[in-house]
């Protein structure tokens, strides 16, 4: 699942080959990803986008109507396509107009835009048994549900150690509380287990556990790991962003490996729909935790 890093950088590419286009073709050949029904997708035809940005694990194309528009009578100005790619979805970038999507297969949606005389399109795709990628047309970005309950940007220059100390009252496990999107926006499982592990902190842990040192360090680990993740994958091509992540990742999808700080072998945990991993010496005083917990780690 692509997360704050990989998504804030395909914002920025986004943003850079896309701001000032105008939306040619909106293609959904597989309705299953579109969640809203106030817009169809036809009004987004003849609308440039002004901005492409990121919230939490969306990313937000906003428009503007144009004189081409094919908006109804009374559409706003302003109109945002936001998307969330979830567990199995993508986006493939293409500096070319592609036309109808003849097989559908995990093609979700397909946008064209003309840019300075350019055609460039891009694909949202998902592979997933279960389709979750989900894009949602709407006048402003907290219609959207998911949006609208988001905590605060681990990174934003708003959140600071007193407010983020604030989260640690309860005895939710810390590996939950990173990952929930109404504590923290953008975290998800990879980099859960990064910063745990960086931090040394056992997954498992109790937020309610932490002194106040040992949160202050957690704070300041979080914000150094996701700075320097975004800092590497700025400026990187949609399709480079995922093989990047999994090379820079040190105990995540790296079960069986020698942890690069110690040496030790990394563990995992496996649920249903997914899996941690964490380094027994590292976080967790040598304990190994395999038989400790059951349920959902996504």
């Amino acid at each position: 699942m692509p997360e704050l890093p990989e998504l804030a950088a395909m914002a920025t590419f986004l943003d850079g080959q896309l701001s000032g286009a105008v939306i040619t073709q909106v293609q959904f050949p597989n309705y299953f990803s579109l969640k809203t029904k106030e817009h169809p997708p036809e009004e987004l035809q003849g609308r440039t986008v002004e901005s492409v940005s990121r919230r939490g694990k969306f990313v937000l194309l906003k428009t503007a109507a144009g004189p081409d528009a094919l908006s109804a009578p009374g559409s706003p100005v302003t109109m945002f396509l936001a998307f969330n790619l979830a567990q199995a979805g993508w986006l493939h970038f293409m500096e070319k107009a592609v036309g109808p999507v003849d097989k559908p297969g995990f093609i979700a949606a397909r946008l064209n835009f003309a840019r300075n005389g350019q055609d460039v399109s891009f694909d949202l795709t998902d592979a997933g048994t279960w389709k979750g990628l989900a894009v949602f047309i709407v006048n402003d970005p907290a219609d959207i549900h998911g949006i609208a309950e988001l905590g605060p940007e681990p990174m934003e220059p708003g959140l600071g150690l007193e407010e983020f100390s604030r989260l640690f009252s309860a005895r939710q496990q810390l590996k939950a509380l990173l990952k929930d999107q109404k504590v923290l926006a953008g975290i998800g499982n990879a980099y859960s287990d990064e910063i745990l592990h960086a931090a040394k902190l056992s997954p498992f842990a109790t937020a309610s556990s932490l002194d106040p040192q040992a949160v202050e360090h957690l704070f300041n680990t979080m914000r150094s790991l996701l700075t320097d993740a975004v800092q590497q994958a700025t400026g990187k091509r949609p399709e480079d962003l995922k093989a990047l992540k999994k090379s820079s990742m040190r105990v995540h999808g790296r079960t069986g490996q020698a942890c690069p700080v110690c040496g030790d072998t990394v563990r995992e945990i496996a649920y249903t729909t997914g899996s941690l991993q964490y380094c027994p010496t590292c976080q967790t005083g040598g304990e190994i935790l395999e038989k400790r917990r059951r349920g959902k780690a996504d």
